[in-house]
C-alpha cells in the first residue's frame, strides 16, 4: 500500500474523557451559543466579529491575544459580539507548508496527531476558561468535528472544502452555525447549494458509523473572493456584490438568510492592511441599504498580536503569524472600536 498506518488515533469520546469540558466552560458555550443564534436568525441585532491569527501556531501567544479581546467586548458588548479565531488545521494550495497545530504542536518539529488532536483540544479549553468567549474553528477534516463538538461556536467551510460532500453533510448535523465560503472560482450558486445541502436531513456514514443528521438551519454563506483563471484576486464584498447576493438569497428557500464577509484572503488580495478599509466600508453598505444589513450578519479579519508575517525558525516574533499576514494589535483594538461606532 501507498498509504502507511503509523498509529491509532484515539476515539473523540476517549479524548474528551481525557481533557473533559468544566461546567464552567459548558455554561460559557451555551450562552454564547444562544446569543451568537440571535444573530444569524435575526433575532438580535448585534454584529459578529469573527477574529484572530490565520493559524493558531502558538498556544501562549493565541491566549495572550484573546484575553486582550475580552477587554474590548466589555466595551462594545451592546453592539458587538467577539468571536476569536482559533483555526487549528491550516489548508494548503500545494499541500506544502504548516498544516496547523493539529499536525504539528511545535511548529519546528515533525509533525505528531496524537499530541496534535490533544493540543487542539487544550488551546481551545484553556482560552474559554480564561477569556470567556467560545471560539471559531475552520473544519478542514470532518471527521474531527467530533472532537471539539462541545467547545465550538462557529465553524467555517474553506472555499476548497465547500464543494465536497462529506463537510456538507457534516455540517447538516452540526447545532452551531456553519460559514460555507464561496468557492476560489466565485462561483456563488456552489456556495448556496452547500447551504441547501447543510440544512437538509441526510443518512451518510461518519467515522465508521451509519449516521444521520436533523439539517442546520444556522449554515449560512461567507464572500471572500475569488480567482480567475490568471490567478488574479476579484473582490466580492463591494455594494453590488452583497446586493447580489442578496437577490440570490431572495430565490432560495432557505432558513435565515446570512452572510459572514470575509475581509482578507481574495477580498485583500491577501493585502492585510487593506481589511481596515474593507470591514468599514462593507458596514457602510449595509447603513444604506436594509436589505444588505439584514443579510450581513458580520464580518470575519485576520489579526495577532505583531502585524505581517514571519518564516517559522528559531529567531520567530511572538505573536506573528507563521502563515497569512495579520494585522496588528493596534490596529485590531482601533478597528473593533470603529466597528461598534458604526453600528446602526
Amino acid at each position: 500500500m501507498s498509504i502507511q498506518t503509523i498509529n491509532t488515533l484515539p476515539t473523540p469520546e476517549q479524548i474528551k474523557t481525557e481533557y473533559p469540558v468544566t461546567t464552567q466552560i459548558a455554561h460559557i458555550k451555551a450562552t454564547r451559543d444562544a446569543i451568537i443564534r440571535d444573530i444569524i436568525t435575526g433575532a438580535s441585532d448585534k454584529f459578529l466579529v469573527i477574529i484572530g491569527p490565520c493559524s493558531a501556531d502558538n498556544e501562549d501567544a493565541v491566549c495572550d491575544y484573546i484575553n486582550r479581546l475580552v477587554r474590548i467586548q466589555d466595551d462594545i458588548a451592546d453592539k458587538v459580539l467577539i468571536v476569536p479565531r482559533i483555526y487549528t488545521n491550516k489548508p494548503r494550495t500545494t499541500g506544502e507548508g504548516y498544516k496547523g497545530i493539529v499536525h504539528q504542536p511545535d511548529p519546528e518539529k515533525r509533525p505528531d496527531l496524537l499530541q496534535g488532536l490533544i493540543a487542539v483540544r487544550k488551546i481551545h479549553m484553556r482560552a474559554i476558561a480564561e477569556s470567556g468567549l467560545t471560539a471559531a474553528d475552520e473544519m478542514l477534516y470532518p471527521e474531527n468535528w467530533s472532537y471539539l463538538d462541545d467547545l465550538l461556536s462557529y465553524v467555517a467551510i474553506g472555499a476548497r472544502s465547500v464543494e465536497n460532500q462529506q463537510h456538507r453533510l457534516v455540517v447538516s448535523g452540526m447545532d452551531i452555525p456553519a460559514g460555507m465560503k464561496n468557492p476560489t472560482s466565485g462561483d456563488l450558486s456552489v456556495m448556496l447549494n452547500s447551504v441547501v445541502a447543510a440544512q437538509g436531513v441526510h443518512h451518510f456514514i461518519y467515522r465508521n458509523s451509519e449516521a444521520r443528521s436533523t439539517g442546520n438551519e444556522l449554515a449560512h454563506t461567507i464572500l471572500r473572493g475569488a480567482v480567475d483563471p490568471l490567478g488574479n484576486s476579484i473582490p466580492n464584498y463591494h455594494y453590488e456584490d452583497l446586493s447580489r447576493l442578496f437577490e440570490l438569497y431572495s430565490k432560495r428557500d432557505l432558513k435565515n438568510p446570512a452572510a459572514i464577509i470575509d475581509a482578507n484572503h481574495s477580498n485583500s488580495n491577501k493585502q492585510y492592511a487593506q481589511q481596515i478599509r474593507i470591514v468599514k466600508e462593507v458596514l457602510h453598505s449595509r447603513n444604506l441599504s436594509p436589505d444588505i444589513k439584514s443579510l450581513v450578519k458580520g464580518v470575519m479579519i485576520e489579526s495577532y498580536i505583531e502585524s505581517g508575517a514571519q518564516a517559522i525558525g528559531p529567531d520567530s516574533i511572538y505573536g506573528k503569524s507563521i502563515t497569512d499576514p495579520c494585522l496588528g494589535w493596534n490596529d485590531t483594538r482601533d478597528l473593533l472600536y470603529t466597528i461598534a461606532d458604526a453600528i446602526k
